[in-house]
């Protein structure tokens, strides 16, 4: 409830503690240099198993006779539809296919990603959860303390409850940091979005099995390990307010943001549903939903067990991408401020027409290397030398919806000319980061990619 005093509109420490937090890269609670044995017990502690199944080894799930749309017979969590794709006019050049079909997953409801912040020994810290999900490539990896669909936190699964749930949406919860409603993979979901919070808390916090308070400091040096920090981690914590320590940028923030409606206003796109069982390019067997030439993703079905998940067993499908992507942002410093380079991106699942995304952002396996278009900037950064690559690991997408996608994530300082083509901008990072305290700014690829870059700043890989 209001409190009906007046008060600051911002808390104007915030941004130092959380940057105090950033440069502590040892915990109060679990020291870093013990953390490999904590994960390596988490994930002794269960069974977990994972195994691909045919589609009518499903518990719930079924192939829907009028459409063939894959859907649970509760009504809830998610169906794969078909979607019909198009862009009238190619306005910057933006490759060839902008005509086309594909299945799509549709989920209306709203899930949370909440991360708990606490004061520990003056410093903030950040409960984390040790988390299986079907679809990461090495099963555990640590996510917010809340990751939950409003499927999970109201049981509609029947399952348990969901651990710490209250602190983002009981009436007692405490000092909102984030609360923010952030898109999710344009190219596979249709318009779907998660709230992103973070909540400090002063109160008491139980700490339970497979949850571990660290800092900032501690989670940027986990950020530069192959798959560890899952990607609902590191949406939410890319949505973290910073002190903003320049004023200036090559683009001032209305033209900033001048910039993106007119990339938004020269799109113009089109989705329609469409039958799944009559996707022109794809086919269906018994195990998987494929495209004709074996490129872009396959829709498969997995039985998953996990004994310290709401459910312990379940069947559901997921996407596998035909091959790992490649995420990557270019970096130069103009007059001594740093800036990346960002792309406005159309993606048939978001909201609003285009989204910014890092500047390359693609799947190599997807694209012939002898007769294709490929992505502007790509062969520059895939050709980088290695003086020039300041970051370069593998984090996984969301395993609770795909399956074994992986990218590649590569921060690159550039000489790039000031004058980039259409369709990019030169932006700050803490334009970026003020963007992303608004919904549909940033799409999910560039928030990872903000996450990895603010890890840079105060870790060393």
């Amino acid at each position: 409830m209001p409190s009906h005093v007046l008060q600051r509109r911002t808390v104007s420490s915030l941004p130092a503690r959380i940057a105090a937090s950033a440069a502590t890269t040892d915990g109060a609670h679990l020291p870093t240099k013990h953390f490999d044995n904590w994960l390596a017990e988490r994930r002794k502690a269960h069974v977990f198993q994972v195994d691909r199944i045919p589609f009518a080894e499903m518990d719930g799930w079924s192939f829907q006779e009028h459409t063939g749309n894959l859907v649970h017979h509760s009504g809830r969590f998610f169906t794969v539809e078909g979607l019909h794709f198009t862009e009238d006019g190619q306005p910057h050049g933006d490759g060839p296919h902008r005509d086309w079909y594909q299945p799509i997953m549709r989920q209306h409801e709203v899930g949370i990603l909440g991360i708990l912040a606490k004061e520990l020994d003056g410093v903030l810290h950040f409960l984390m959860q040790a988390k299986m999900e079907p679809g990461n490539p090495n099963l555990l990896q640590l996510s917010p303390t809340v990751q939950a669909t409003r499927s999970n936190y109201t049981k509609a699964h029947q399952g348990g409850d969901v651990k710490y749930i209250d602190h983002f949406v009981g009436p007692d919860r405490g000092q909102v940091i984030v609360d923010v409603r952030q898109s999710e993979h344009g190219s596979w979901f249709f318009q779907k979005t998660n709230r992103n919070m973070v909540v400090e808390t002063t109160g008491d916090v139980p700490l339970l099995d497979d949850f571990c308070w660290l800092t900032l400091g501690q989670i940027n040096e986990l950020l530069h390990r192959d798959n560890v920090i899952n990607m609902d981690s590191r949406t939410v914590l890319s949505c973290l307010p910073a002190g903003d320590t320049s004023h200036d940028a090559l683009l001032r923030d209305t033209e900033l943001l001048s910039w993106i409606t007119g990339e938004r206003t020269r799109h113009c796109v089109r989705t329609e549903q469409a039958p799944l069982h009559h996707l022109p390019g794809w086919k269906r067997h018994a195990s998987a939903i494929e495209h004709e030439t074996g490129r872009y993703f396959n829709v498969v079905a997995v039985s998953a067990h996990a004994e310290n998940r709401e459910v312990t067993g379940w069947t559901q499908p997921l996407f596998e991408p035909a091959g790992p992507g490649i995420l990557a942002l270019l970096t130069r410093e103009i007059e001594g401020t740093p800036h990346v380079l960002v792309q406005a991106r159309v993606e048939p699942g978001l909201r609003d027409t285009i989204e910014l995304g890092p500047t390359v952002q693609y799947t190599p396996h997807n694209h012939d290397p002898q007769a294709e278009h490929h992505p502007p900037f790509a062969e520059s950064v895939l050709r980088a030398p290695a003086d020039r690559i300041r970051y370069d690991v593998v984090h996984a997408e969301e395993g609770g919806r795909f399956l074994n996608a992986e990218s590649r994530c590569l921060i690159v300082d550039t000489d790039a000319p000031l004058d980039p083509p259409p369709g990019y901008a030169w932006a700050t990072p803490q334009q970026l980061t003020s963007l992303s305290q608004h919904s549909h700014y940033l799409n999910v690829q560039a928030r990872t990619m903000l996450a990895c870059l603010n890890a840079t700043k105060t870790t060393t890989p």
